[in-house]
């Protein structure tokens, strides 16, 4: 059985979300299962394996497309973006967005101090918190 961390390993993203819509689009044009006979020009149905191994693919994009979210609102930040717009992009409050992006620069400076990590050292931690600034200062 592929796990998403079996999976996170063999494909990129690109890769993944391709395979992902392969097995997809042949379940969704499969005939269901409680039909006697299939059409003749009806996909072949998804084995137990390819099922499981969507359900993977699912969870590894979802990974994958998370690892570099924070970077990219530090992207948005450093461009002039509100945590209003922010919020709005992911799909949540400005604040939500902002503790977010907070604890993610959190786990930067917690890395520096574990051997053999390269987290944020002092200077790069308050120059990543004045760009994220607080929710309050804007709007």
């Amino acid at each position: 059985m592929s796990t998403p961390d079996d999976l996170e390993r063999q494909f990129t993203l690109l890769t993944a979300a391709a395979r992902y819509d392969e097995l997809r689009t042949r379940e969704a044009l499969a005939s269901p299962a409680d039909e006697d006979e299939p059409e003749p020009n009806d996909a072949e149905p998804l084995t137990r394996q390819e099922a499981l191994e969507l359900l993977a693919l699912g969870e590894v994009i979802a990974r994958k497309s998370g690892y570099g979210r924070q970077l990219t609102v530090r992207s948005a930040r450093r461009a002039g973006a509100s945590w209003s717009q922010i919020g709005a992009a992911l799909g949540t409050s400005k604040q939500a967005a902002w503790e977010s992006h907070n604890r993610w620069i959190d786990e930067q400076a917690k890395q520096q101090e574990g051997v053999g990590h390269l987290g944020w050292d002092g200077d790069e931690l308050v120059a990543a918190r004045a760009l994220a600034g607080a929710p309050e200062d804007e709007d």
